[in-house]
């Protein structure tokens, strides 16, 4: 009698076989059996209903005829894929292509591919959900109309291979939205009173004469220089010490979203990396007892956790960290308040004897830090809080007050596993009524900073915080900007192209609701009522899909082409590719036409006159000489303004600043080359003239002086610190006051 399981992967497909004795067969379908074609598009519109048209395709045909002979010699075939909607869609198409009724197959869904849990499923089988496959059908057909019929429209329109897509679209809003901040932003400049009062209190300035300071509060240099002196002129005493004991909440488990964005602060992970290292994890990998799923279902956006679990996680924390760290009863964290779905369980480990000490010895190290995060988090959601105490005491002078704050770590709690980077800073004893001098004194300059650019975790929380998409789509969206070039990351940070910028103006004016972030959660909820209530998927589909189609055929009149592309008469300098004239949203430009196989541009300079008089600008020519091959220096421009460029790139890459370098008269440290002071995106630093062979970098001048901490052989800058004159070490940070070296502040 033989009994035959079908899941998605093949990885998953050997775990579970390890479990099961002769009777069973297990097979991967390998993901999505049958589908939409690809070649067109594939849903048929007849009166009121769009009906899909669901295709095998050619290179999924030999999975299928195994799958077909094997169900023909099994008694019972279950259908085992996913345990989200697409998992329990992938398995109402299975059934389709064995041709069986999906209502007759039993449907058993796990969170964790232990021999436990496949037993389980096995004894707990159900049917497949329709409520749960329309909603995934729901969402695969409008996606599919968005896609193929705004896409072209673009195509047309804009520039050629433009996609445009309901997630895809208004993520890229919301990234085009915060370079539009960062754009429009303007600096305002404000100050500060830093001052210290002795022993080295650093305080803040918060009252004047009668009125609460803000941080925005001292506009001008004037203004600072005037509160500075009066401040300097005053007696100040301890005026209230106050202490107070605060909790730092145990976090709680991970789930899709939580992960990721860890992940990705702490491991420098993308999340297409993350996901790829979790499924694995998942799906089996080695372990003392075998091949065995070590963590739950990587795709989900429940805090829910297995009572055995919790039980698990508090027998350990009791053994391992002693009963100081056991809360009295489990702790337990609710759904996300916005439009949580499926009754999965948190992101969690299956097995706490695998602990990450003894998985070192079975996962690659990628494998290993993905999962020691994991293992770390859910144990740490089960221990009692971190417990603080807070300090803070207000200094009092005759118009002027401060006040200063500190804290001191009484209690480590989940700190114990996670570990903290927060160190104590502790205020000295202190009493009331006691008179406290000010040992330094400074007014200070700033400006404020703008937004800062999403990075790929702070965009998948923006998604998770506005409702768009689900933990599936968050990192194939952003690959998907990636790919289509909507967007590059540079230095972990996601720069929208000048492409971006322009779709989605076209999509802000003709279609908003494609962008539009409330329409897209919005969406996701309709999604939930099918999959939760049974609501009427194809009148969902028949709201959306007529008006759409309306504005799709009105857009083929009424947006304007922005494809302008006149040939230059010269070629690429990095393909030969013939060089156009296009406009964009920055005036015109001239690019290459193997875009996007080839990414160069210039710059072309505005000038009066109608377009079809103006010329193309020659780069500025100098007298100065490329000194690394001989040929002429230009003039370019750059994000950063005008700068010199060799005239032979890209054969030669030299390029120079137009402002007088800036140089140090102390060798570099590494190579013996020049010092010279450079400016980046990132700020300015002290940088070799030998760079790359040479990757010296600092902030600070360096001096000849050498560390004198043991093992170091690093050189000190001289900076200022809390407006004291100090030594640093550009290596390992130490600090040593210039008084101590024999040289006082100058």
């Amino acid at each position: 009698m033989l009994k035959l399981i079908i899941v998605e992967s093949p990885a998953k497909a050997r775990t579970i076989k390890n479990f099961l004795g002769k009777g069973f067969e297990v097979i991967a379908s390998k993901g999505h059996i049958r589908d939409l074609p690809k070649s067109r598009f594939g849903i048929k519109v007849e009166g009121e209903e769009l009906i899909p048209e669901y295709r095998v395709a050619k290179e999924n045909s030999a999975t299928v005829k195994e799958i077909q002979d094997l169900a023909k010699k099994a008694d019972t075939i279950y259908i085992a894929t996913d345990e989200d909607r697409e998992g329990e869609a992938i398995g109402w198409h299975i059934a389709h292509a064995i041709k069986r009724e999906p209502d007759t197959l039993p449907r058993i869904v796990f969170h964790e591919i232990t021999k436990t849990a496949i037993e389980h499923a096995l004894e707990t089988a159900r049917s497949i959900d329709m409520d749960r496959v329309n909603a995934q059908q729901t969402r695969r057909l409008l996606d599919r109309v968005v896609g193929y019929k705004l896409s072209p429209l673009l195509s047309s329109k804009i520039q050629k291979g433009l996609s445009g897509g309901r997630v895809q679209s208004s993520t890229l809003k919301i990234v085009v939205d915060r370079e539009r901040e960062i754009k429009a932003f303007k600096p305002e400049e404000y100050w500060t009173i830093d001052t210290l009062f002795v022993p080295g209190i650093e305080a803040q300035l918060v009252g004047f004469e009668g009125e609460k300071l803000e941080k925005l509060s001292i506009k001008t240099q004037a203004q600072a220089e005037a509160i500075a002196a009066s401040v300097r002129a005053q007696a100040f005493r301890v005026a209230a010490i106050e202490t107070k004991q605060r909790k730092s909440k145990t976090p709680p488990p991970f789930m899709t979203s939580t992960l990721q964005q860890t992940a990705s602060s702490k491991l420098g992970y993308s999340p297409k990396k993350t996901m790829m290292i979790a499924q694995t994890l998942y799906e089996g990998v080695k372990t003392p007892g075998g091949v065995s799923g070590v963590i739950t279902y990587m795709r989900t956006d429940s805090l829910n956790m297995a009572k055995e679990a919790v039980d698990a996680a508090r027998d350990t924390i009791a053994k391992q960290y002693g009963e100081k760290y056991l809360p009295n009863s489990p702790k337990a964290y609710g759904k996300k308040a916005k439009g949580a779905q499926e009754a999965h369980e948190a992101i969690r480990p299956t097995m706490l004897d695998f602990t990450p000490d003894v998985a070192a010895a079975y996962l690659k190290p990628d494998e290993l830090k993905l999962y020691r995060l994991i293992y770390n988090r859910f144990l740490a959601c089960q221990m009692e809080d971190a417990v603080f105490e807070q300090q803070s005491i207000t200094f009092i002078g005759s118009t002027a007050e401060y006040k200063a704050n500190g804290r001191k770590l009484l209690f480590d709690g989940f700190y114990r596993v996670l570990g903290t980077d927060d160190k104590d800073k502790l205020l000295p004893p202190l009493q009331e009524g006691q008179e406290i001098p000010i040992e330094s004194l400074q007014p200070n300059q700033h400006f404020t900073e703008p937004p800062s650019r999403y990075s790929e975790a702070s965009l998948i929380k923006k998604l998770e915080a506005e409702g768009i998409g689900r933990p599936s789509t968050y990192a194939p969206t952003i690959s998907t900007l990636s790919a289509r070039n909507y967007i590059t990351i540079e230095k972990r940070q996601i720069v929208p192209t000048e492409i971006a910028f322009t779709v989605t103006e076209v999509l802000e004016k003709h279609f908003p609701e494609i962008v539009d972030a409330n329409f897209t959660a919005n969406m996701e909820e309709v999604l939930d009522e099918i999959a939760d209530e049974g609501k009427d998927w194809q009148k969902v589909l028949h709201d959306f899909y007529f008006p759409f189609m309306e504005k799709i055929e009105a857009g083929k009149k009424a947006i304007q082409s922005l494809k302008v592309a006149k040939p230059i008469g010269r070629n690429c300098p990095e393909c030969g590719s013939e060089l156009l004239l296009r406009s964009g949203r920055y005036g015109e430009f001239i690019a290459c036409s193997g875009f996007p196989k080839c990414k160069y541009t210039e710059q072309v300079e505005s000038e009066e006159g109608p377009k079809e008089k103006r010329e193309v600008p020659q780069a500025e020519t100098t007298d100065e000489v490329c000194d690394k091959c001989g040929s002429p220096m230009v003039v370019k421009s750059g994000r950063n303004g005008k700068f010199l460029a060799c005239s032979a790139y890209p054969k030669c890459k030299n390029t120079k600043s137009l402002e007088e370098q800036k140089e140090s008269q102390v060798p570099c440290p590494l190579c013996g080359g020049k010092l010279l002071w450079r400016t980046s995106r990132r700020g300015a630093f002290w940088g070799c003239e030998n760079y790359p062979k040479c990757n010296f970098i600092s902030k600070f001048e360096p001096t000849e002086k050498k560390c004198e901490q043991e093992g170091c052989d690093g050189v000190l800058a001289r900076r200022t610190y809390r407006n004291k004159e100090v030594y640093e070490c550009i290596k390992c940070k130490n600090r040593t006051p210039a008084e101590e070296t024999g040289e006082g502040a100058e």
